[in-house]
């Protein structure tokens, strides 16, 4: 069980703002390379970096001896993250950073959705409501028939189900498999999922744009392992509000640095977004706090 301890809580909140830090970081660069290059080039191109760092975890791979069983969920796991990286790439180089942060937001309330759906889990009237607040707070960022929506928006719909999918996916293989196996296996086969489509739309790069993609491919997989640190060292109920302070260095940076509007309706929204998952968060922490009491009492 996580600690809970204040000073824990405090390191978890730190390696979780480190982790904000990243992930704009990464939002930062792909902005930088523009539209150039083709999305599925430049998300191969990305996992191909990431493959190189997580050539020391090959050994653990092996060594785990992945069922066929396994080997499926993990295939199918990697094809919808495939899908999902294609499509934030795309986005990424055509609407304001802010827009591509606070929807990536809703990822989690597809997860309950999914949770409920697929796994079987409850979704009590506090959580129906939380989930619904989080489709609200996209609708306003998006305000459909109230402003015009390029195809970055549109892809975005779709990049919050897919990794959603993706991380439901990755539940149930870890149940089985260590975190390393598992996200080693999602680089090796998004790359693999790549290529193929990478292929025909090849455009040779630059030695910037491959150093860009280079940092991407550095920052974001300090992203994850900070991520990691974070969720280890507290619950995600206190790591979980702490995200919200990505809208806020991406709104600054997409003003600052590219000079994009503030739009107050995406800081509502991602605001909305933030609030119903970390409730989501909070109650997920409470009904776990409960039934590991409840097993406790049962063993006495």
């Amino acid at each position: 069980m996580t600690d809970t301890s204040p000073q824990n809580a405090f390191v978890g909140i730190l390696w979780m703002v480190f982790t904000g830090f990243c992930f704009v970081g990464v939002t930062a660069l792909v902005k930088m390379l523009g539209t150039r290059l083709p999305a599925p080039q430049t998300a191969f191109l990305r996992y191909a970096f990431g493959l190189v760092l997580v050539l020391p975890a090959l050994k653990a791979v092996l060594a785990a001896k992945i069922t066929r069983k396994q080997l499926g969920i993990l295939s199918v796991r990697g094809a919808v993250h495939t899908g999902g990286v294609i499509l934030w790439f795309f986005a990424m180089a055509r609407i304001p950073i802010a827009d591509v942060t606070a929807m990536n937001y809703v990822s989690p309330v597809y997860v309950t959705i999914a949770a409920a759906l697929f796994l079987g889990e409850k979704l009590a009237f506090r959580r129906i409501i939380a989930v619904s607040l989080g489709l609200v707070g996209a609708l306003i960022i998006l305000r459909p028939g109230f402003r015009e929506l390029n195809p970055g928006h549109i892809a975005m719909i779709f990049v919050p189900m897919s990794f959603g999918a993706s991380y439901i996916l990755a539940k149930r293989a870890s149940s089985e498999l260590s975190p390393t196996v598992i996200v080693t296996m999602l680089t090796v086969v998004v790359s693999i999922g790549l290529a193929p489509i990478a292929y025909p739309v090849w455009i040779t790069p630059t030695a910037y744009e491959m150093a860009i993609l280079a940092g991407v491919a550095v920052l974001a997989t300090l992203a994850h392992y900070a991520m990691s640190l974070a969720f280890q060292a507290a619950p995600v109920s206190v790591t979980q509000p702490v995200t919200f302070l990505q809208l806020v260095w991406a709104v600054l940076l997409g003003s600052l640095v590219f000079g994009e509007a503030i739009d107050p309706f995406v800081v509502l929204g991602g605001a909305i977004i933030v609030a119903s998952v970390s409730f989501i968060a909070w109650r997920e922490s409470i009904l776990k706090r409960r039934r590991l009491t409840s097993a406790t009492n049962g063993e006495d």
